[in-house]
């Protein structure tokens, strides 16, 4: 009896073993680099993919809750437009309206997340970084063009100005909500800032809560959050040093409570640390740096000096190789990804010959919740299928977080957010970096109808049919030859007229 007892516990353990705490089956396939990609549905052995985007950076993929790719997006470097967005379909093709969409090529300037309420429907989020049309979002329907989906509302604008390079969404407490994270850029503005936006993301609508104002002062665009597996943790890292811890309340998106592991620093060499990421349990932290010396460093948050117990995991001298992204995978295992860059650091586009080993494989941290040298950090061993990366990994979110069980916002019952009847709405946003305006209505009850523009003096310069898709209609209008002045913007439809 005693041996049965004994063999019955050896065989729970090894299932827990391979098994997360939560499947997280949204985010199963990546799609990354050069056409890279891993398909994670089977945790214990994930295999190399392709995919369609050509990314130096920022990259997101967004699966079913059976691990079925439905969509993802890049942003090229080596595209001058800040429209460089794309989104590509199940099949890798471009989606539908997929084209045109917010980003200019940087790292962390992609989020996607699921309508809190409309199974069919993702909203997908971009920030400028260099450009100041602040943070946009699009919407995606998957069940249009015969299940590959539509962009039905492209590049509407929430906020205005330059952000940092590190927009983070977070599962609500509730679990059904988003939390969409962006912080302002200090470039250009006379003082550095400590400044944090909330954008809460519910049956509502997307709604702004008040700016918060917490911990040590950021002087740089370029940074990184990383969220811990439970969501009440954050990291925020830039290249100049900082690496700042938080606490993040899932119900109230209060950020507080910062404990400041490592200060900015005024004066260089700056140690570039690029990416950060947790350990399962939390107690761990992965940091990346992407100097001519990458460096992967450790520190233990459960430690009375945080700081004090740092530790180089690895280092790599070479001017060619820098170290770039670090992810937490569905296996629980933290992927590292590195760009080969033949010496110069704004490499945007691999040539023919340049297959390397630095570049055609990720390296893993198999055991990211053991100390030091157990952590079994294996450089260059996840060989990508002939595909290559670059220093992104996807900006994925946990689409699968679940409640938090037991707090006061595990209830959908008292928060009062039944989506009222909504009225038809339009927006228009026009940029004269892109020459193009972008048009976008909703709640549209007509099924037909005509996109008419004026100028100030009455005359149509522009007409075309509508396209209407479930109450939605959007259009990106080339204003290419088009006179500078005021215009007028009308839909008419056989049952509104929208101006």
């Amino acid at each position: 009896m005693k041996l049965f007892r004994i063999s019955f516990l050896i065989i729970v353990f090894s299932i827990i073993a391979f098994e997360p705490l939560n499947a997280q089956k949204r985010g199963a396939v990546w799609c990354f680099g050069d056409s890279s990609g891993i398909d994670f549905n089977t945790l214990i052995n994930p295999i190399p993919t392709n995919s369609s985007m050509v990314s130096r950076g920022s990259c997101l993929s967004h699966c079913d809750k059976n691990g079925n790719l439905l969509y993802y997006s890049s942003t090229d470097a080596a595209n001058a437009s800040f429209t460089s967005a794309k989104i590509w379909n199940k099949n890798h093709g471009v989606m539908d309206g997929g084209d045109s969409i917010a980003g200019s090529g940087w790292y962390n300037e992609l989020v996607s997340v699921n309508h809190p309420q409309l199974d069919s429907c993702y909203y997908f989020f971009s920030i400028g970084v260099t450009l100041p049309y602040g943070l946009m979002y699009s919407v995606i329907d998957i069940r249009l063009d015969g299940g590959l989906g539509s962009v039905v509302q492209k590049n509407i604008p929430l906020l205005g100005g330059l952000m940092v390079d590190c927009v983070t969404a977070i599962k609500h407490g509730n679990g059904r909500d988003w939390w969409i994270i962006v912080r302002p850029s200090p470039i250009g503005q006379p003082v550095f800032n400590n400044t944090w936006l909330l954008y809460l993301v519910s049956p509502s609508g997307i709604s702004l809560i008040p700016q918060q104002n917490v911990g040590s002062l950021n002087g740089n665009n370029i940074g990184n959050i990383a969220v811990s597996r439970d969501g009440t943790k954050l990291i925020f890292t830039n290249l100049l040093g900082l690496i700042e811890l938080y606490d993040f309340n899932r119900c109230t998106g209060e950020i507080n409570n910062p404990i400041l592991i490592e200060p900015q620093l005024s004066i260089g060499p700056f140690p570039f640390y690029w990416s950060a990421e947790f350990s399962p349990s939390g107690q761990y932290l992965y940091v990346s740096t992407s100097t001519q010396i990458s460096r992967l460093w450790q520190y233990d948050l459960w430690s009375a000096n945080i700081q004090l117990s740092k530790t180089l995991i690895w280092q790599v001298q070479n001017p060619a190789n820098t170290g770039g992204a670090l992810k937490r995978a569905p296996n629980n295992k933290i992927y590292f990804s590195c760009a080969w860059t033949g010496g110069g650091f704004n490499y945007v586009n691999y040539d023919s010959t340049q297959y390397w080993l630095e570049n055609m494989n990720l390296s893993v941290i198999n055991s990211p919740d053991s100390a030091g040298a157990a952590c079994d950090f294996q450089p260059w061993s996840f060989y990508l299928g002939g595909k290559r990366t670059y220093w992104g990994l996807p900006n994925n979110p946990d689409y699968d977080l679940p409640a938090l069980a037991g707090s006061p916002c595990d209830t959908l019952v008292s928060i009062g957010e039944a989506p009222q009847i909504q009225q038809a709405a339009i927006n228009v946003f026009y940029h004269t970096a892109w020459d193009k305006v972008f048009i976008n209505a909703s709640n549209l009850t007509g099924k037909t109808g005509k996109l008419l523009v004026y100028d100030m003096q009455g005359k149509v310069v522009h007409s075309e049919p509508l396209r209407i898709q479930n109450g939605y209609y959007t259009r990106d209008l080339s204003m290419l030859g088009k006179a500078e002045g005021m215009y007028l913007i009308v839909l008419e439809t056989d049952l509104e007229r929208l101006v």
